[in-house]
């Protein structure tokens, strides 16, 4: 039988190599680059049967409540035991605040929470737990960053809930490579990955996230794990959105809603009339969209500002939206609407700090452009959905309806759709087939 063939990989991204170098091509970190050679293949024993899917036991996940009804939604109805969830975000953005919170309402004498302290010190913790108003004394801070000791601690206490924070910061006792390397953060997670499906323990790893903002170490980070969560939001607003990329337990590309106040993270249960509070109805350059995230609509107000410019290019930026697609929809109001906006700079802001991808925003947003080049508020009930195609058609988008019924709920009488998903009832479904018909209905 032929040896294994060894492999290079670098400890800082992971990216293989043929050879050693003493520089890795990927990132260009210095001496990272470790001899990796995969176990020899052993003869497989037959102590394993495989099963037919008929005959396996049906085991309906029971599911444990976080105490935040939002963060309940996005883990498709709570905590399942055994889970292993990964929670990203920016510095400060408030995972450690949720994860706390949670653990204060999970945890039980019967059953503590063990809360791994590998970034702060245990008085840090402290500190935060009383800012909130949680004095729990089911918490047990762990302050080591070993992760043989916390999971030995974890079954002393027969810990109902772990929490890591953050899985960058702990380390593997034997393993050479610093804390926050790929081989470090891949081992660490194994092993609590292990831990968890052993021992029916669900588990919170808080992560760091990169420029690019996705999770830093390897990208087989969220593959191991059930579920990825990444916390959103910016510094100038109050508002967090905690969105599922990734569940085995429940629907992804859920959205959870909360607002950052002085005592932590409060749950919105109503976030569409919280985006539209301040919204000035009588303003040219507003218009009302209602996307989807997940299975939840929103009713969001897009903001556009058209000014006349002496340059011979133009600016387009966009807060909130992709500009690429900016692009695309001024091509189509100047060539299918007659919206010339050559000589104007154009800007268009998603209001509450939001970031909208789906295209069925786009009606929107063609609405509020044209809006200000005309100097023409919509009528202060209209709300646009559709998706513009190139030729200026408004392209049907999933949902319609629960997209209007959501606009209704909040005093929008009429919703601009496209002629296949207009309908009829209580909300005045206005169908159009193209751009100009939908802008002489918002604009007339």
């Amino acid at each position: 039988m032929a040896k294994p063939r060894a492999s290079f990989i670098c400890e800082d991204c992971g990216a293989r190599h043929q050879q050693w170098s003493g520089q890795c091509g990927a990132c260009g970190a210095w001496n990272s680059i470790i001899e990796h050679r995969p176990p020899r293949a052993a003869a497989s024993s037959a102590s394993v049967a495989a099963v037919p899917l008929g005959a396996v036991e049906d085991d309906a996940a029971v599911r444990r409540s976080t105490g935040l009804s939002e963060f309940d939604r996005v883990l498709g109805g709570g905590l399942v035991d055994g889970a292993l969830i990964l929670i990203g975000g920016d510095p400060g953005i408030g995972k450690s605040t949720l994860v706390l919170r949670a653990a204060a309402a999970l945890g039980t004498d019967r059953r503590p929470v063990l809360y791994v302290a590998a970034e702060e010190s245990p008085q840090q913790v402290r500190m935060r737990a009383r800012r909130m108003g949680l004095e729990s004394s089911a918490i047990h801070v762990y302050p080591d960053t070993e992760v043989g000791g916390a999971l030995a601690e974890a079954e002393r206490l027969r810990a109902g809930l772990v929490v890591v924070d953050s899985i960058q910061t702990v380390r593997v006792e034997g393993l050479a490579a610093a804390p926050g390397s790929v081989s470090q953060v891949r081992e660490a997670t194994v092993q609590i990955m292990q831990f968890a499906r052993a021992s029916q323990t669900p588990v919170m790893l808080v992560g760091h996230v990169t420029k690019e903002g996705t999770v830093a170490g390897p990208r087989t980070l969220e593959h191991i794990v059930d579920t990825v969560l990444y916390l959103e939001g910016d510094d100038f607003h109050a508002q967090r959105l905690l969105r599922s990329v990734k569940n085995r337990f429940g629907p992804t590309f859920e959205v959870a809603v909360f607002e950052m106040r002085g005592d932590g993270l409060h749950e919105v249960p109503n976030p569409s009339a919280l985006f539209l509070a301040e919204r000035d109805a009588r303003a040219p350059g507003s218009a009302v969209a209602v996307p989807l995230e997940g299975t939840r609509p929103l009713v969001v107000e897009i903001q556009a500002l058209t000014a006349p410019t002496a340059y011979a290019l133009p600016k387009r930026l966009a807060t909130g939206f992709d500009l690429n697609r900016l692009h695309m929809l001024l091509a189509v109001l100047g060539r299918r609407a007659g919206v010339k906006l050559g000589q104007h700079d154009v800007y268009v802001n998603v209001v509450g700090g939001l970031r909208l991808r789906e295209p069925a925003v786009d009606l929107a947003v063609a609405v509020a452009i044209a809006s200000s080049a005309r100097d023409q508020a919509p009528g202060p009930q209209v709300a646009a959905i559709g998706e513009l195609g190139l030729s200026g058609e408004l392209r049907s988008v999933p949902s319609a309806a629960v997209r209007v019924r959501e606009a209704e709920r909040l005093g929008f009488t009429r919703c601009l759709v496209p002629t296949a998903s207009a309908r009829n009832g209580a909300t005045e479904g206005l169908g159009a087939a193209n751009l100009a018909e939908a802008l002489a209905l918002a604009l007339p």
